[in-house]
């Protein structure tokens, strides 16, 4: 595997097992500042069970996480790292306006970027809704939005377009794509090759706990033997 030339953060050897399952086995890549990676495999190639370690709210059990050259142990890693899971609704009794001015305050961030965050992903008719009463795709959007308050060089993020429709799904990738240019590293486990396909510079392939192949699409497809142009669905299923 060829590695990027100044990486930001480095993943190396990360292994994972639950009783005699082995979910993560040597996953190891590189990221740089203000990529946007996709973590990319079938449901159960282990996407979620790594960002949790990388994130470090679940113990691996070998490998580790480099910053810079330096070794980025679990305790420290919120200090440089947020991450968005799929499927939670934090403060679920809460108003959606009361958490995400919370979070804004919390983070010292302005009033403007909790204005433009919630305009960009259209909170504004679910904002005296309580978070638990919020739809999926709503769910989503509160979500994201919780994590680009943050202000943590990179954004750990579980399926960031899982609900939406594809007008929803560009926009969403509008916004991230502008937080990238702006110096935000954007780490996305994604299933869907297709939005893999037209928001991440480099994609890091999963399959069976294992990397099939990380790089960009170009590199992919020419490490699958395959000509360039070929979509990532048949590049996927060529090298894993």
């Amino acid at each position: 595997m060829a590695l990027i030339a100044e990486a930001l953060m480095t993943v190396h050897g990360i292994g994972k097992a639950f009783g005699d399952q082995q979910v993560l086995a040597d996953v190891s890549f590189d990221i740089a500042s203000g990529e946007i990676v996709g973590l990319i495999g079938p449901n159960g190639a282990g996407k979620t069970t790594l960002l949790e370690c990388i994130a470090g709210l679940l113990p691996a059990d070998a490998g580790e996480v480099g910053w810079r050259g330096a070794l980025l142990p679990s305790a420290r890693r919120k200090e440089r790292l947020f991450y968005v899971p799929e499927a939670i609704s934090p403060y679920p009794d809460q108003r959606t306006a009361d958490v995400l001015k919370f979070f804004q305050e919390a983070y010292r961030q302005p009033q403007s970027r909790l204005e433009q965050l919630v305009r960009a992903l259209g909170l504004e008719p679910v904002l005296a809704k309580r978070v638990g009463a919020l739809s999926k795709g709503h769910r989503r959007r509160f979500l994201l939005a919780l994590g680009l308050l943050a202000p943590r060089p990179v954004l750990l993020m579980d399926e960031p377009f899982d609900g939406f429709d594809l007008r929803q799904t560009r926009e969403v990738m509008n916004l991230l794509r502008n937080e990238a240019v702006d110096g935000r590293t954007l780490v996305l486990s994604i299933h869907q090759l297709g939005d893999a396909q037209r928001i991440c510079d480099r994609l890091v392939l999963l399959n069976g706990g294992r990397v099939r192949g990380v790089g960009t699409l170009i590199e992919l497809t020419a490490s699958a033997g395959l000509p360039i142009g070929t979509d990532l669905e048949e590049v996927f299923l060529a090298l894993t």
